[in-house]
């Protein structure tokens, strides 16, 4: 491989490991993984009247609309906070996405340490083995996060298929922000891994 071609890669494999490591930071430490809202459909005409809205990270829960409205909480990992929420199953919703917390937190432990080790690989390039570790430490975090985002997906689902239809009730859901920066940078984690070799 030319000197150029391996420069090349390094700088990319710096950058992209930087993103991965910014994107997942955000993601962890933002309140935009999950956005729900509820509430009743108004048969008179047929315009839908919303109860509750809020949106939530992976620490605290923030009402946008409803008797909680302007109000954020944080997330109880062993009590339940005290809010008032319109349906049991938007509780189990909340309370279950807690379980896939762990995993993006292990992530970006992860990921922290495989861009140190990296970058002091780029610093002594006769060490290739810090190379080697680094890319361990990239799979390990983006497994980690693919789990967790697996997880939190399937915590949601499975609450939203045991909801109960109810012709007059309304409720919608949607992944935030937060939750695509978590996604992306399982992507760029996966990229960090191309081989690299010291230029010359």
């Amino acid at each position: 491989m030319s000197s150029c071609s391996s420069r090349a890669l390094t700088i990319l494999s710096t950058v992209f490991g930087a993103c991965g490591l910014l994107l997942v930071g955000v993601a962890v430490s933002t309140d935009y993984w999950l956005l729900m809202e509820e509430g009743i459909v108004l048969q008179q005409n047929q315009s839908m009247e919303v109860k509750m809205a809020l949106h939530s990270g992976l620490w605290r829960v923030c009402f946008v609309a409803g008797t909680e409205n302007g109000r954020c909480v944080a997330s109880e990992y062993f009590t339940e906070p005290e809010i008032e929420i319109t349906t049991e199953n938007t509780a189990n919703i909340l309370k279950m996405v807690r379980t896939a917390t762990p995993f993006p937190m292990v992530s970006l432990l992860f990921v922290f340490t495989a861009f140190v080790i990296s970058n002091i690989g780029h610093i002594r390039p006769q060490r290739t083995i810090l190379a080697f570790v680094s890319g361990i430490f990239f799979i390990l975090s983006g497994l980690s996060l693919v789990v967790g985002l697996v997880l939190y997906i399937s915590s949601i689902n499975d609450e939203v298929m045991n909801r109960p239809r109810e012709p007059e009730q309304f409720f919608n859901y949607r992944y935030g922000w937060s939750f695509a920066f978590a996604a992306s940078s399982f992507l760029l984690k996966e990229v960090c891994v191309c081989p690299r070799e010291p230029c010359i």
